[in-house]
């Protein structure tokens, strides 16, 4: 599998694969919006996930959203994400203690047998 982390492309590369000027990558770091990786020399480094991310800014700004708009969506999108992840170990805990709660009551449980009980025809 592939890491899609890695810093592989230099700004040139990265702008080209993602359809934006340079300079618009520096802007969205200087916006906070982008954090590409740093060489030793300081020049910038980016990866797959930042290609991702930057053709997901370009939407965003193409449906008509500022920088500002961007950057809350994608803090939604982060929260979104941890949000799922805290509900589904939730369901995941349920479903545990649930299952718990079954085996307990499982062994405690005694069959019944039904008895015949003689029919009396009431007195009037």
């Amino acid at each position: 599998m592939a890491d899609t982390n890695r810093a592989l492309y230099v700004i040139s590369v990265a702008a080209d694969l993602a359809g934006v000027h340079p300079q618009t990558l520096r802007i969205y770091e200087r916006k906070g919006l982008l954090d590409p990786s740093r060489t030793g020399g300081g020049s910038r480094r980016y990866s797959d996930d930042d290609i991702e991310r930057l053709q997901h800014i370009q939407e965003l700004t193409c449906a008509g959203l500022n920088l500002q708009g961007v950057r809350r969506v994608l803090e939604l999108e982060v929260e979104i994400e941890r949000l799922r992840a805290e509900l589904e170990r939730t369901r995941e805990e349920a479903r545990s203690k649930l299952e718990q709660v079954r085996r307990h009551y499982s062994r405690e449980l005694v069959p019944l047998q039904q008895a015949t009980v003689p029919w009396r025809r009431r007195r009037a």
